[in-house]
């Protein structure tokens, strides 16, 4: 369980350091592939503290998502 949430951690750091050097265009298309790795996770998630850490990223990408597009949430959905 680990080894995929460091890679995932490693993903959305590289997604923060694209958006601090001003590569939207980049940042938007690696959370993009982020969100379907995190759907693919949720499917397969068998404990619950993995199904509250992927929950944890989701939070965290549509936070950056909030922030990349400068969209307001409506009703929890970016």
């Amino acid at each position: 369980m680990n080894t995929k949430f460091e890679t995932l951690k490693a993903s959305v750091q590289e997604i923060i350091d694209l958006i601090a050097a001003g590569d939207s265009r980049e940042a938007n298309n690696k959370l993009l592939d982020v969100s379907e790795v995190l759907d693919e996770m949720i499917d397969f998630a068998e404990e619950d503290e993995e199904v509250r850490e992927i929950s944890r990223y989701q939070v965290l990408l549509n936070q950056l998502h909030v922030k990349l597009n400068g969209e307001e949430e409506v009703d929890g959905d970016a």
